[in-house]
């Protein structure tokens, strides 16, 4: 089981890691160029992308859960369908977002409250990238495939094309072409469309798989979306209210003084590091889990769940004495102002925990995905949000200032663990034990 586990997780982390080091790179970029106003542009134009995007990430988390119980029972076809009922719907929100990209910057540009030159740059990120929507969203859904049927080392490849080449256009459009912050967001775009390539070739090359026929697997089985709307519903609910945790936070941390937010803003990539690095791990519980699950093997699923929560705190507790050992010169990669490292410095001991406080909400998110216990993930989140983070942030932030924003971050992911441990019983194990009796 412990072999199984490493076998995937080491690809899935090498995977994931490769994101938030895009990320970093593009902070760097930004952070070199003299003025902190282009770091709070940067990491609120992502923030808003992370929401749009990552919104729909239950694409890539729904079709990684069923695809995993339908490779356990071998069910080729029901494979075929899943996937092309995500490249549908994926297809449809990207060109739903072009459609209606205005209204979402102004929307966005009033919630926000920021400085005009700021504002400017945004927009200026917003206009280039936003047509990257189709292919970023369907390339979710090929990832949960790829996931699905444990094909790690293939999304490994995936996740290299994109960000290599992200990395490389990005620099070269910012150092070399002075293209600023409309350089990142060039070199985003056309990694974006350089993925979703790799990614229909992965699919002709396991099935053949060609766009006409993902089309006649639509018409051919149309009505056969009731459980894929259902499970995709709940994990769409789930994904808004994280995705609104972690923006709220965001754009709140970032409108304090300017040398604060900024602070905030490059404090938070030690928070995105760890959570893909742990999620390497919660995406093999993911494929594991849901292999057993489909094949209704309760005794194998929970030697599969011990290994992800052994293995999983295992890197967080190797993440954290990284973030502790390493910490100054990460933030010297990735800006040369002082005051600005001076203020993060201040705040380190929260990212420093993050890892080993957040890695059991990361390690259950990836068991009730590959179980598709989509409902009890929903609910987890909804409490979560609103009963814990939302009066936390106003209580603590009056009292502790920014110390109480990050303790009210902590708590709302010690809530998720602490109710996914709770509901794992009635969300997965009765659930399965039912199957089997039906």
């Amino acid at each position: 089981m412990y072999k199984a586990f490493l076998k995937l997780t080491v690809p899935n982390i090498l995977t994931n890691l490769t994101v938030p080091l895009v990320s970093l790179v593009d902070l760097a970029l930004m952070g070199h160029l003299g003025n902190s106003s282009y770091i709070v542009a940067l990491g609120l134009a992502v923030a808003l992308f992370n929401l749009i995007y990552w919104a729909f990430g239950f694409l890539r988390m729904g079709t990684t859960g069923q695809v995993a119980q339908l490779y356990g029972r071998d069910d080729t076809p029901g494979i075929h369908l899943i996937v092309a009922q995500g490249i549908f719907i994926a297809i449809t929100i990207g060109v739903g977002f072009l459609l209606l990209q205005r209204p979402i910057l102004y929307l966005y540009s009033e919630l926000i409250n920021i400085t005009d030159d700021i504002q400017q740059q945004i927009g200026t990120y917003f206009d280039v990238r936003i047509y990257a929507a189709p292919a970023s969203i369907t390339v979710f859904v090929i990832n949960g495939w790829l996931l699905g049927i444990q094909k790690s080392r293939s999304a490994l490849v995936l996740a290299i094309v994109i960000n290599v080449v992200n990395v490389v256009l990005s620099y070269a459009f910012v150092r070399f072409y002075a293209f600023g912050i409309a350089g990142v967001a060039i070199g985003t775009l056309i990694a974006q469309y350089t993925g979703l390539l790799v990614g229909i070739f992965f699919l002709w090359k396991e099935y053949k798989w060609t766009w006409a026929a993902a089309f006649f697997i639509i018409l051919r089985k149309g009505g056969q979306w009731q459980q894929f709307i259902q499970i995709n519903s709940d994990l769409f609910i789930r994904t808004l209210c994280l995705l609104f945790t972690l923006t709220f936070f965001k754009v709140k941390a970032s409108e304090l003084e300017v040398n604060l937010g900024a602070a905030n803003l490059l404090l938070l990539e030690f928070i995105t590091i760890s959570a893909y690095g742990i999620d390497g791990l919660a995406f093999a519980a993911e494929s594991i889990s849901g292999k057993y699950y489909g094949s209704g093997n309760l005794i194998l699923l929970k030697k599969s769940i011990r290994a992800a929560f052994l293995i999983g705190l295992g890197i967080a507790v190797l993440v954290s004495m990284v973030f502790f050992v390493f910490s100054d010169l990460i933030l010297l990669s990735l800006t040369n102002q002082e005051l600005v490292i001076l203020e993060a410095k201040k705040y380190l001991p929260w990212v420093i925990i993050a890892p080993v406080v957040y890695a059991v909400a990361f390690i259950w998110d990836g068991i009730y995905i590959g179980c598709t216990a989509s409902k009890q993930m929903k609910w987890s989140l909804l409490i979560s949000t609103f009963v814990v983070f939302l009066p936390c942030y106003y209580l603590f932030g009056n009292v502790f200032g920014n110390h109480g924003i990050w303790l009210a971050l902590t708590l709302f992911m010690i809530s998720r663990g602490f109710i996914q441990s709770m509901l794992v019983k009635k969300g997965i194990y009765n659930r399965l034990h039912a199957a089997k009796m039906s």
